[in-house]
């Protein structure tokens, strides 16, 4: 561990909760910030590819798997924008409405505790075993946590890519991981596995969905990076436990005010999925909101914009950091973000500007600046007018402020 050892400046997490065929939306979103991050840093580059940690629980637990599974080159098994794509395909075969429909699930569905789930999960399984094959949580391309609960012990279990790595009893397979994490109560059937310990002996779990333990995993997420912080294992080697200034800014995206068949976890009908889509697109366009804690519900926050403006910003942070631990240059595209951040990390800035001239060549001036003459009179030294085509470019100096 203390070979990976990373200077950076900020932690970054993903948390995906849980929710059945509702994970569209999440997916949706995530669709979303990938293709700003390629816009930023090319087509190749994945989600996992800028979150140190990703949390996901239930229907999250999937797409992180989604997310992180290797392929064979070792890059993620899906990219962002292919998820939607795995729900429209395969959720009418994990929820089959036949069974909704016929007067016996209708019967199983009031007294799912006593005649069993309500679907047999055996598509779910066979697709997971035969996508994941052999794959262990230790595999993953970033950390990642999922959390599940044994009935049998009574507790949750959190699985993550370090616990993986230290102790092979944690070990999974990710498809068991995700059977697990998925086995919604009255849904689908509990998931039962074993593992091996150092010594050979045999770990039983009995597990059914992460959301009884965590919906929302992103405090197990926050927490887990704090011990791994206190143990001295988290990869950057400065950090301190709960040093939030050092977390990108929050940035929670959710739709409290789903009803009727979009507010269900099984109803996997084409017209409902597609209705998800649209609602994930729509949420894109919506203001950013908080939660009131007097309420309970989701509040616009005036003057901070549209989620999709959020997701923007939120891309350029994670390009930045991602450049700032390569030591690479960081193009940015305005002048008040590249102050922002100059301002927190850098001692030098460097202004690259391409106007085209009459003949049709691009003409590039450059200039550079320290902390000291920026503070003050950057806007004015660094105003171009909106015909020029700008680019600005963040050089990384090796002191660390």
């Amino acid at each position: 561990m203390a070979s990976g050892l990373t200077k950076g400046k900020m932690a970054t997490v993903l948390s995906i909760d849980g929710g059945g065929i509702r994970g569209i939306i999440p997916s949706t979103i995530l669709g979303h910030l990938e293709s700003k991050l390629q816009e930023l840093d090319g087509p190749s580059v994945r989600i996992a590819d800028y979150f140190d940690v990703i949390a996901g629980t239930s229907t999250g637990g999937l797409v992180t798997t989604m997310l992180t599974a290797p392929n064979k080159d070792n890059r993620p098994m899906y990219a962002a924008s292919d998820i939607n794509k795995f729900y429209l395909e395969h959720c009418p075969k994990i929820f089959p409405q036949s069974s909704r429909n016929n007067f016996i699930a209708k019967v199983t569905s009031l007294f799912g505790k006593v005649t069993g789930p309500k679907y047999d999960g055996k598509y779910l399984k066979s697709l997971t075993k035969e996508l994941l094959g052999n794959i262990t949580i230790n595999q993953t391309l970033t950390d990642v946590i999922i959390p599940a609960f044994d009935i049998k012990r009574l507790q949750p279990v959190i699985f993550s890519t370090d616990d993986g790595k230290e102790n092979i009893s944690k070990n999974a397979l990710l498809s068991d991981v995700c059977l697990g994490t998925s086995a919604a109560p009255t849904f689908l059937p509990a998931h039962y596995f074993e593992t091996k310990d150092a010594d050979g002996k045999t770990r039983s779990f009995d597990l059914i969905d992460g959301g009884v333990a965590a919906n929302n995993p992103t405090l197990m997420a926050i927490t887990h990076i704090s011990k791994e912080i206190l143990m001295g294992k988290f990869k950057f080697d400065d950090m301190k436990p709960m040093e939030s200034s050092r977390m990108l800014n929050y940035l929670r995206i959710q739709d409290d005010t789903l009803t009727g068949d979009a507010s269900s976890v099984d109803i996997a009908t084409t017209e409902n999925l597609q209705k998800l889509v649209q609602i994930g697109n729509d949420l894109l366009r919506k203001p950013i909101s908080r939660v009131n804690v007097e309420t309970g519900r989701f509040d616009e926050v005036q003057g901070e914009g549209t989620n999709e403006a959020a997701l923007l910003r939120f891309a350029e942070q994670l390009s930045a950091e991602k450049k700032l631990r390569q030591g690479g240059k960081i193009p940015f595209r305005n002048l008040a973000f590249a102050m922002r951040v100059f301002l927190k990390h850098f001692t030098t800035l460097t202004i690259q500007r391409y106007r085209q001239t009459d003949s049709g060549r691009a003409k590039k001036s450059k200039d550079q600046y320290n902390k000291k003459s920026l503070r003050g009179d950057f806007t004015v030294e660094c105003r171009v007018s909106e015909s020029e085509e700008q680019r600005l470019v963040v050089e990384a100096s090796r002191a660390w402020l």
